[in-house]
């Protein structure tokens, strides 16, 4: 009897990417992807044409799982029809918002205590509360709210709207420490009531597709790539995607009422306190345009630089920022003059803020009592040479590098397998190759100048 197969999606920002396994290793047999369009907003019909493309992948799995970008907003009218098109993550619009309802609400240690969080622009409660003071008629159309791995699983056989605790951890209005649904909090920021998915248990069948396979609940993109990565408590993962994130698995909610640190559940029933910046790999993007440089020479350009820069100094807020939270922030380059006005001393100065800026998110958790037992370094940036050279002085610990791999689709692959085994606990698949980075040197003098640079910065 053949073995069964599984299939991870990963619904991201910029594509669809899917992986088929085998359920009972991780073993990845065939692997497909299509695009998104770019932008902060995108029509859900997008998400479901990208999936439709690599649909005969799909057919081949016995059971299947979504992982997808978190908070963006789906909003459906009484006839589930898309409201207007969803705003992502990566959308600041919100920012008067979200300042708004943290007031509304007693301030920020107070939705601390209530959602683990203090809601950023990015957070789709403050989509909510945009979205009814600027489009008043499409908030009143709304009548259910939903996320994109939410809507995803829908269209892909779930007989009702269903979520998971990881994905509705990043609303702003569920409460991670009770497992619970605010609906007070949804109701200011909407202006009335709205129906919200079910709360799925964590590996439960939730329905089944057009082709007879299992539907896991599915999950975040960043709970999807802890369960990919099979992550323990200890662990702090680094990644460096279209957003730049630091997280660990945890026993115990956060509640970080300074608002740096994002309380989240992950998708097994622990917690998943996480940082996230806007700007990650694009710095790098950024830098090979100034530079002239493709991306693949950007790296030996950083490398051929000395640490330093020879003091140029990037402040990488290129897109406006989440962490800190300066939504309007424009980039800083300092320290020009010039005899170091080089491309490569800009190329060095941008993975160095990048890490920088990554090294501060690492500091925020463990201000949270986060203590770790290992660094894992992923996404498309750790494919840079200079980021993993660069690593390990800026975070001043060894930096241990995965081997290439889609972690979120390969988390919401093992989900799969875990809805497929009815099982207690998601299957143990075999850790993914990696590779550990050390350095000679500190980077304790960058980390110093750069954060000089941080705090003086108009905060706007």
């Amino acid at each position: 009897m053949a073995e069964s197969l599984v299939a991870g999606v990963d619904s991201s920002t910029q594509s669809t990417k899917v992986v088929l396994c085998r359920a009972g290793d991780g073993t990845v047999v065939a692997e497909a992807s299509a695009p998104h369009p770019d932008g902060t907003e995108c029509h859900p019909g997008h998400w479901w044409g990208a999936l439709s493309q690599v649909r005969d992948l799909l057919e081949r799995a016995d059971a299947v799982a979504v992982a997808a970008q978190q908070h963006g907003m789906v909003a459906l009218d009484a006839a589930g029809e898309v409201v207007r098109p969803a705003l992502l993550w990566n959308d600041t619009r919100s920012a008067p918002q979200a300042r708004a309802l943290v007031e509304e609400f007693g301030g920020a240690k107070a939705w601390a205590e209530r959602t683990g969080s203090v809601p950023p622009a990015s957070f789709t409660v403050t989509k909510l509360r945009w979205m009814a003071e600027h489009e008043p008629d499409n908030a009143r159309r709304t009548e259910r709210v939903m996320l994109p791995h939410d809507w995803l699983t829908l269209r892909l056989g779930a007989p009702e709207p269903v979520t998971d605790r990881g994905d509705a951890s990043g609303t702003g209005y569920w409460s991670p420490a009770t497992g619970a649904y605010l609906p007070d909090l949804l109701r200011a920021a909407l202006g009335h009531d709205a129906e919200t998915p079910r709360l799925a248990a964590p590996g439960e069948r939730v329905g089944e597709t057009a082709w007879g396979a299992v539907l896991g609940p599915g999950t975040g993109d960043n709970m999807g790539a802890a369960l990919g990565l099979g992550l323990r408590p200890g662990d702090i993962v680094v990644s460096i995607g279209t957003s730049g994130t630091a997280f660990a698995v945890a026993d115990e909610p956060a509640a970080d009422p300074s608002g740096l640190v994002a309380g989240f559940a992950d998708a097994t029933g622990r917690f998943l306190p996480l940082v996230a910046t806007l700007n990650a790999a694009r710095i790098l993007s950024a830098a090979a345009a100034m530079t002239g440089a493709a991306l693949y020479e950007l790296s030996a350009l950083a490398l051929a630089a000395e640490p330093g820069a020879g003091g140029v100094t990037l402040l990488p807020y290129l897109d406006g920022e989440r962490t800190p939270d300066r939504p309007d922030a424009t980039g800083v380059l300092a320290g020009l003059t010039s005899s170091n006005a080089t491309r490569e001393n800009v190329a060095r100065a941008a993975v160095e803020a990048l890490l920088c800026s990554l090294a501060d998110a690492v500091d925020h958790l463990a201000a949270q009592g986060i203590r770790p037992r290992r660094t894992l370094l992923i996404g498309g940036g750790a494919r840079s040479e200079a980021v993993r050279a660069l690593a390990p002085a800026i975070f001043g610990t060894p930096v241990t590098v995965p081997g290439p791999a889609e972690y979120v689709a390969l988390g919401a692959a093992r989900q799969a397998a875990w809805a497929l085994a009815g099982s207690a606990e998601p299957p143990s698949w075999p850790a993914p190759p990696a590779t550990e980075h050390t350095s000679e040197h500190t980077g304790q003098e960058i980390r110093e100048r750069y954060a000089a640079l941080r705090d003086s910065a108009p905060q706007i």
